[in-house]
């Protein structure tokens, strides 16, 4: 019974460290590249606007590594993944998550969305509800928030640039004091930047805000300028005990880079209880 268990274990390491690249169709002609790793219960990563699935890498392998599948779509137009760009809304964007759930024929999924994916993760739980059994929702902006900070975020990936000129950008937007904006002047991809940009301002905030009757799993950044003090209680005030909060000190808006230990735990003990 003990080296069942050791060597049970084993293959859990090893699953979790080894990721595979899968394709999956997807509805108009699109094909998404998976980055898949881990065994167990799925869970599937969407990366922040403008910026690739590589973004979790600091997380992918813990969430793994607790016991779960870990499932991270490339955005069209990143890595392997592609089809149609013109005049998407983020229900389109949404299909291409719904098919990377259905063909891994593994039941319904938490869905993980940081920043911009969080309105494709409440947008797939709308949408598809018996596919997604939570959303985790990362640094997600308030309700309402200025415009100059989604132009700040696009000035963020605007690569023609200088970094001199970027830097101030990400400082301000993204990240909080003391931490290092400059790991984020690389990653950026400006023609999926305003792909997704686009996309949103498509799709009628209210087709996604409830993120249906999933439960929800809200990851804070003590220092995210995108949800105010004032704002933390929105959700939850809204959606009632649907909604569990999670506060993460000593981070803003990019939050995974920033602490990814913390993110990686708050995903994993959420997920225990549902």
């Amino acid at each position: 019974m003990a080296v069942s268990a050791v060597v049970g274990l084993a293959t859990v390491a090893v699953a979790a460290e080894a990721v595979e690249h899968l394709t999956v169709p997807a509805p108009g002609g699109a094909t998404i590249d998976v980055l898949a790793q881990g065994i167990g219960p799925l869970v599937v990563l969407l990366p922040s606007r403008g910026r690739a699935a590589e973004d979790f890498d600091p997380i992918a392998g813990p969430i793994a590594a607790a016991g779960y599948r870990v499932l991270r779509p490339e955005p069209r137009g990143i890595g392997g993944s592609t089809g149609p760009t013109a005049g998407l809304t983020l229900h389109d964007l949404g299909g291409d998550v719904e098919a990377v759930i259905e063909a891994a024929h593994d039941g319904r999924a938490v869905v993980v969305g940081h920043a911009f994916g969080n309105f494709v993760a409440r947008t797939v739980a709308s949408d598809r509800p018996d596919l997604v059994r939570g959303v985790v929702i990362a640094a997600a902006a308030g309700k309402h928030y200025p415009d100059a900070l989604a132009a700040a975020v696009t000035a963020s990936s605007d690569t023609s640039r200088s970094d001199a000129e970027r830097l101030p950008d990400l400082r301000r937007t993204l990240f909080a004091p003391g931490h290092d904006p400059a790991v984020w002047l690389g990653g950026w991809y400006p023609a999926v930047d305003a792909d997704q940009r686009a996309a949103t301002l498509r799709t009628k905030q209210s087709d996604w805000w409830g993120a249906g009757r999933a439960p929800l799993l809200e990851i804070q950044a003590a220092d995210d300028p995108f949800k105010t003090p004032d704002q933390r209680g929105e959700l939850k005030a809204e959606f009632g005990d649907r909604v569990t909060v999670a506060l993460v000190p000593d981070a803003s808006h990019a939050l995974v880079p920033e602490q990814p230990r913390a993110v990686a735990e708050a995903i994993v003990a959420w997920m225990k209880t549902h």
